[in-house]
């Protein structure tokens, strides 16, 4: 059973999922179990180049940060379980206990996060009664959306990115993952704010 399973291994996944490594230290985090799937093939991260991202090298590609994400994510934070080349299907249950059926396997988790995009072809079942228009992309794009109430769909499962709503940007979708982080952290701190920065000190 896993604490958290987060779903997608672009921006906004690989950055909650960093974020909830860099904080095991928390005792209320110490024993978690937390999981990504890394399916990175279809993100459209693929395509990008990036001269405009805050702390990223002008003419960094994509295609390089997603797979640099994965080994960072490996090397910091080792204990958080990747499972790649594995799509999600179906999502079953309700909180604090969910089935996650793969083109591969099940699992259990107690809480979702769903970070993947916006397109049209979105068919996770257990999950279609809340698309929706996407409310920042041009009509003609044909986005989509689920509903969410600042990223929270219902109890145990939150959307971020693109889907959860926001626009189109590496720095928003990263942040968007940040903060669903910090939510699950508040969560497992018995409702207590909090958020997790490394320091030098």
């Amino acid at each position: 059973m896993f604490d958290v399973l987060i779903i997608g291994g672009g921006v906004s996944g690989m950055s909650c999922a960093l974020v909830l490594g860099s904080a095991k230290k928390k005792a209320f985090v110490s024993d978690k179990i937390i999981g990504i799937f890394t399916h990175q093939k279809i993100s459209s991260l693929q395509e990008a180049i990036f001269n405009n991202a805050y702390g990223i090298p002008a003419g960094k590609l994509g295609s390089e940060l997603l797979g640099e994400s994965v080994s960072q994510l490996s090397t910091s934070y080792p204990h958080i379980t990747q499972i790649p080349q594995e799509k999600v299907f179906k999502i079953e249950g309700e909180f604090p206990e969910f089935t996650v059926t793969t083109n591969k396997c099940i699992y259990k988790t107690k809480i979702v996060v769903i970070g993947i995009g916006a397109a049209n072809t979105f068919a996770i079942e257990g999950l279609m009664q809340y698309i929706e228009p996407h409310q920042k992309s041009l009509p003609e794009k044909n986005r989509i959306q689920l509903r969410n109430n600042d990223h929270k769909m219902a109890e145990g499962i939150y959307v971020m990115g693109t889907l959860a709503g926001w626009r189109s940007q590496l720095a928003i979708a990263a942040g968007s993952g940040a903060a669903v982080a910090t939510d699950i952290l508040t969560l497992w701190n018995n409702g207590v704010q909090t958020h997790a920065h490394d320091s030098i000190r």
